[in-house]
């Protein structure tokens, strides 16, 4: 089960849901509640692979203590007094995370791999079922934000490019245009001679703003009136020449548009995404949710193999600078409550009843 279909973490389940959850050895229930078997005297995880027991045996209980409290030892096959083996994963590759992030050079995959005490292959494979992206990926990330950082703090692009971690300019300049989307002076002044095409225009949710560089579509920003949609703009490219959109630049926007009047499918147009590592790897989270389906912010940073992140989590969904295109509307409350949507509630029960519906 994905983090889109899982459960939410503050559901009340019945004795029906937990049975079903046995039946199906759901993972995604662990920790959830145990059930233990009368005939044998032990309590089991919901995923035990041992042979399933007969239901007139079960019984469940919300904790481990309380399953040992009522006489009850613990499994020796899927050990629920320990962690689970979603949540050693999740731990294994938070500290790889924060290992890569500690780091002046990306560390090889070989050198990650050794580190938590598996094949390069099997840690890699779990690395990207958590986060949804490879080390690597993740490393190039987290290099982006230094950049963007160092060029922030530092007057000359060199003392920057030595504070983010390169050796050689050769490597930084390379680099610079994917991780800025504009070259490193360019960024340093605020997107200073960088063009941004935009236009504002009206949908069945309000006005839409839609903006792009030579890259991708940067922005998609929705509102009740042009000149907030405007000004928001502005303010994330103070230096840009922000140009109105001609003819051609009208079948993006149409393109947007129609996106949003039917967001049920593939965004059709390439992005120019612009965040920290951890935004990106948030968005990258949200991206896939298939329509249809939401995951609470709980779910996502348990996905991100950062279990206490769930404000963070939020927080790049309410930085989110693409609407639709990165589907934050899909993320709700543990309890399915709709709660935190920057472009309104209301928009996100339009988006998500038009997803429903497809």
């Amino acid at each position: 089960m994905t983090a889109a279909t899982a459960p939410a973490a503050d559901a009340v389940l019945s004795p029906d849901d937990c049975w079903d959850a046995v039946l199906r050895r759901d993972a995604a229930y662990d920790g959830r509640f145990y059930f233990s078997v009368a005939t044998t005297g032990v309590y089991c995880r919901p995923s035990c692979p041992a042979r399933r027991p007969k239901r007139e045996n079960v019984r469940f209980h919300a904790t481990g203590n309380e399953a040992e409290r009522a006489g009850f030892r613990p499994c020796r096959r899927c050990r629920p007094d320990a962690p689970s083996l979603g949540e050693r994963h999740a731990n294994l590759v938070a500290e790889a995370c924060r290992h890569i992030e500690r780091a002046e050079e990306a560390p090889d995959l070989a050198a990650l791999a050794r580190q938590a005490g598996l094949s390069p292959y099997h840690f890699h494979r779990i690395f990207k079922a958590v986060t949804g992206i490879t080390p690597k990926a993740y490393a190039a990330a987290q290099r982006r934000q230094r950049v963007r950082e160092a060029l922030t703090r530092r007057q000359s692009v060199t003392a920057a490019l030595y504070d983010a971690g390169f050796n050689s300019s050769g490597r930084f300049y390379a680099e610079a245009p994917a991780a800025l989307g504009m070259r490193p002076g360019e960024y340093q002044a605020g997107g200073r001679n960088v063009v941004v095409r935009f236009a504002i225009t009206a949908c069945s949710l309000g006005f839409i703003l839609v903006a792009a560089t030579e890259k991708g579509v940067c922005a998609i920003l929705m509102g009740d009136a042009p000149e907030p949609l405007a000004r928001d703009l502005a303010r994330r490219f103070p230096q840009a020449q922000l140009i109105g959109g001609d003819a051609a630049f009208g079948e993006t926007v149409a393109a947007v548009v129609d996106f949003v009047e039917a967001p049920g499918r593939s965004f059709p147009l390439p992005l120019d995404i612009r965040g920290t590592a951890f935004q990106e790897q948030v968005w990258r989270a949200l991206q896939a949710i298939p329509p249809g389906r939401t995951a609470s912010y709980t779910e996502i940073a348990a996905k991100l193999g950062r279990p206490q992140a769930v404000r963070a989590v939020a927080g790049a969904c309410a930085q989110n600078p693409l609407a639709v295109a990165i589907p934050c509307h899909r993320v709700v409350r543990a309890d399915g409550g709709l709660a935190g949507y920057r472009w309104g509630l209301k928009r996100k029960e339009a988006l998500l009843a038009r997803e429903a519906s497809d």
